[in-house]
């Protein structure tokens, strides 16, 4: 499985930004998919999570009611879209599969694939 972030970039403070994470695998199957995000100097934290159904996700208490995170499995992909952001916002995001995992998990111990990252700058 290999996954790929895009859509990184430079946005200002209540602006939005739209990431989306590209799978591809031998076999697709619809994991459980997740952001991280890991800010300058920082542990990376979870960020949002979504079922593989596509009817339940989880957000981290800092995004909460600002960030949307979705799933289209015909396109193979998942998409984070960010509104009203905020300078601590800034940060790499990365996206990550949980293969074995068959309910969301916030753990990133739990994710076995992860994409390269994409650097997301919120200015004043």
């Amino acid at each position: 499985v290999q996954l790929q972030a895009s859509g990184g970039g430079l946005v200002q403070t209540g602006g939005s930004l739209r990431l989306s994470c590209a799978v591809s695998a031998r076999t697709f199957r619809p994991y459980i998919m997740a952001w991280f995000r890991q800010a300058p100097g920082k542990e990376r934290e979870f960020v949002s999570a979504i079922s593989s159904s596509g009817d339940s996700t989880h957000y981290a208490d800092s995004v909460k009611g600002r960030f949307t995170m979705s799933r289209d499995d015909a396109q193979k992909a998942v998409f984070l879209q960010m509104s009203s952001v905020k300078g601590e916002d800034t940060a790499v995001y990365y996206c990550a599969a949980a293969p074995r995992y068959r309910t969301i998990t916030t753990a990133s111990k739990s994710y076995d694939f992860w994409g390269q990252g994409t650097l997301v700058t919120v200015s004043s």
